[in-house]
């Protein structure tokens, strides 16, 4: 009778070990899935970014310095790696964006442009989802790291290799997206 209840014990065990590793699994799985919305998000951005400048270029010539900043963010903010170094590099981004919207705010017949209005609009639509896919990942993280840092799931964390994710926050320049209404 005690060997039965020793297996039975182990096998319960082994069962809620089983349970929380495959819920840090998922939870893994779903924050690995929250981050890839999130740079699908940064690359629509990202491509958007060059149809701008050159829309503006065409209107802001002497502007040259301000193209080369929004181009060097936007460059490194696509070799960023990680959640905190995509961050920094997204406030240069945009912060570099805001000066290529004050140069247009210069140029009356530019902002009249129907390419600029609709690259405009698809900026401010890129900026809304890039901040609901942000807040998405951030949510999946928090949950993901109370489980790795909560007891008993934080014992089983530890024992397997999981450890707690950086969220993506931006700075007190990323609070805001960028202007685009003229």
């Amino acid at each position: 009778m005690g060997w039965i209840i020793f297996f039975v014990a182990l096998g319960l065990l082994l069962l809620l070990l089983v349970v929380i590793y495959n819920g840090l699994v998922k939870d893994r799985n779903r924050m690995d899935n929250a981050w890839g919305q999130v740079e699908v998000q940064l690359k629509r951005r990202y491509d958007l970014i060059p149809n701008l400048v050159e829309t503006v270029k065409g209107y802001a010539t002497h502007e040259r310095e301000t193209f080369e900043r929004v181009t060097q963010a936007r460059g490194a903010a696509q070799d960023a790696s990680g959640p905190a170094e995509q961050a920094q590099a997204e406030n240069f981004l945009t912060a570099a964006l805001r000066q290529l919207f004050a140069v247009a705010e210069d140029y009356p017949e530019l902002r009249a442009s129907k390419n600029f209005a609709g690259l405009q609009g698809e900026l401010a639509e890129t900026e809304n989802k890039i901040a609901v896919s942000r807040q998405i990942y951030n949510d999946t993280v928090l949950t993901f790291n109370n489980k790795v840092q909560q007891i008993p799931t934080n014992l089983v964390a530890s024992a397997t290799g999981f450890k707690a994710r950086e969220f993506f926050e931006g700075g007190e320049e990323a609070e805001e997206a960028p202007s685009v209404a003229f």
